[in-house]
């Protein structure tokens, strides 16, 4: 059985790696494996540090927290391109798209590690988060093994416990379609700095020693997340059915739309330029002392299978 965690379960960002497991693709590649959530980031790969998983998927960068210096651990595929948060904000408080200075005075939910991706946007978009009183702070109730990110990220706007939010696509279509958010950024289609776009990406991590000791897995795990693209790409509907088995039943229900919306970014390949600009982003955010080369990154003897039929 191969364990892989999520930091984010109820969501549109790491999705294709749950569907590789529900729709049976580790299952064709000759593994039996299992999605979980673990919350929050930092402790997601940490347990893979303690080898007490097998596989992660979550931001890129994050790997970091747990691996200083690309130490131990490699990325084998991009489960999706770009940086995926949006930041929503109050619908009361009339924000307007792509104007990020409505964040000052505000306290704005992030989960942990997720929150160093905003600190930095404000910073390079002009805003101090010091001096323009910007309260960067978690979700309350958002955590939990059978929580639901969207609608404790809704409720929070709802009852004014927070003005706004830097979170995933399911987060932001929840408080949009409840008429209490507004969507001000989205980063991956080109709202907000330029550079914001290349901060990270969501991928599939493994340690070294996996790597190593179980290149098969390894390669499994590549494969079955790629046949996972492949079928949504063919039928984005197919998401509905894997929602329904792990989502609230609100959520299952728009997991096919976010899904049809994410097809573009669906691509598992890892090219030197993207690490390049996450390398740098890590470097600013005081998570990489030096850069780093391609192959400490990347498990580059997989990249071939970026470009295999599935």
């Amino acid at each position: 059985m191969l364990r892989i965690a999520v930091p984010d379960l109820v969501s549109n960002s790491y999705f294709p790696i749950i569907a590789a497991v529900e729709m049976g693709f580790f299952k064709e590649e000759g593994f039996d494996a299992s999605v979980d959530l673990l919350f929050p980031i930092p402790k997601t790969f940490e347990a893979l540090r303690d080898g007490a998983l097998d596989f992660v998927v979550g931001s890129a960068h994050a790997t970091l927290l747990a691996f200083p210096e690309w130490q131990g651990a490699k990325l084998l595929a991009a489960c999706g391109q770009h940086t995926y948060w949006f930041l929503v904000i109050r619908s009361d408080l009339k924000p307007q798209r792509g104007d990020l200075s409505v964040v000052k005075g505000l306290r704005i939910g992030a989960a942990p590690g997720v929150n160093l991706s905003l600190q930095r946007m404000l910073v390079e978009a002009g805003i101090d988060p010091g001096k323009n009183n910007v309260q960067i702070m978690p979700i309350p109730g958002a955590a939990g093994p059978n929580v639901s990110f969207g609608l404790s990220a809704a409720k929070a706007l709802e009852e004014g416990t927070l003005d706004g939010f830097w979170a995933n696509g399911m987060g932001c279509e929840v408080a949009v379609r409840r008429g209490v958010g507004t969507m001000v950024l989205d980063v991956r289609r080109g709202d907000g700095p330029t550079v914001a776009r290349h901060y990270t990406f969501s991928a599939l991590v493994a340690t070294d020693k996996t790597i190593n000791d179980n290149p098969t897995a390894a390669r499994a795990a590549v494969r079955a997340l790629m046949k996972a693209h492949k079928a949504l790409k063919q039928d984005p509907n197919r998401a509905t059915a894997v929602g329904q088995k792990r989502f609230p039943p609100s959520e299952a229900e728009l997991i096919a739309e976010l899904v049809r919306r994410d097809l573009p970014f669906y691509d598992p390949t890892i090219p030197p330029d993207k690490v390049d600009s996450m390398n740098r982003f890590a470097q600013d955010i005081g998570l990489l002392k030096a850069p780093a080369s391609y192959d400490q990154v990347v498990a580059s003897q997989f990249s071939h299978l970026w470009n295999e039929a599935v």
